[in-house]
């Protein structure tokens, strides 16, 4: 079933009603995800500031998918943008110490 999520807060109740569907403790859901139990915690009560990587990674878990409805000039673009090769995956930089380092 297809649900609207508007906001952290409501996205937070999906995943726990998810969670307690599949009959998934806290705990046991954290440990099968990878994360920590504080971060399913602050995922299940809305925290607005979650990493969207272990967020799919909670719902890869329950068996959940993201979608997003995008206008359809946004879908062009899109289909564009794939064609010409997406985008450079994130590649964190290295901290400047140690850019600075390699450089003297």
């Amino acid at each position: 079933m297809k649900i609207q999520i508007d906001d952290m807060a409501s996205f937070g109740l999906a995943l726990r009603a998810a969670r307690r569907a599949s009959q998934l403790r806290l705990d046991d859901l954290a440990a099968f995800a990878g994360v920590s139990k504080q971060f399913v915690s602050d995922a299940e009560h809305g925290k607005p500031t979650l990493q969207m990587g272990l967020v799919f990674k909670l719902l890869e878990q329950i068996g959940a998918h993201l979608q997003l409805d995008l206008p359809e000039a946004a879908v062009q673009e899109m289909q564009r943008l794939q064609a010409a090769g997406g985008v450079k995956p994130y590649q964190r930089r290295a901290p400047a110490a140690a850019a600075d380092d390699a450089q003297g």
